[in-house]
């Protein structure tokens, strides 16, 4: 089984767009977030759909802000909005495209449905044994593993730790990402986002 992608995808893949200089292409967050979504490829939009779905469901306002914050690269600045209220903007945003297409999508199947419980355990364990994180951000992606899913977590994770210029992998963990990255069925150029922290010997 594959990902519909090779690459990131959903609310990880969302966080990326956040960049210094995101402001250049579009006026709001929610602009820039439709203006990614590529024209006819539905599966970006309802995979980004499935994960804010999932966040909203499973964690309050706070942590939803803690992951947004720590898988962005500037973060994101709450002062017009929430956690929960910029990730409901994230479902709208998805709904409104997906309903601006000719043909609708076909839905979700087979490995994109993935949710990696069976590895909830190995994805807690890294995500503990991230000791560069603060406990905070730790404790909101742990949350996260227990209540959304332990595949949205690790993609999490892996956009966090990309991004945190405390971080520094072994190559044991970098192996076990890999080993968790392979099971879920992730594309080759997800999990070796991340395979530039590994340290020197």
């Amino acid at each position: 089984m594959q990902r519909f992608t090779e690459f990131d995808f959903g609310v990880p893949w969302v966080m990326a767009f956040f960049h210094q200089d995101w402001t250049h292409e579009a006026d709001t967050p929610a602009k820039l977030v439709a203006r990614h979504l590529p024209d006819g490829a539905g599966e970006y939009a309802l995979a980004v759909r499935r994960d804010a779905r999932a966040l909203l469901d499973g964690l309050p306002s706070r942590t939803l802000e803690v992951l947004w914050d720590a898988g962005t690269q500037y973060g994101m600045g709450w002062r017009q909005t929430t956690g929960a209220g910029w990730t409901q903007t994230v479902v709208d945003v998805c709904d409104t495209w997906l309903s601006a297409q000719e043909q609708p999508p076909r839905p979700l199947t087979g490995a994109d449905t993935e949710d990696g419980l069976a590895h909830l355990g190995a994805v807690v364990a890294e995500i503990e044994g991230m000791a560069f994180l603060t406990a905070e951000v730790r404790r909101a992606l742990a949350d996260c593993a227990r209540a959304c899913t332990p595949d949205l977590a690790l993609r999490i994770l892996l956009r966090v730790i990309e991004y945190d210029s405390d971080a520094s992998l072994s190559r044991e963990q970098y192996k076990r990402l890999e080993d968790i990255g392979s099971a879920l069925h992730y594309g080759e150029f997800v999990v070796p986002s991340v395979e530039f922290l590994i340290a020197d010997d």
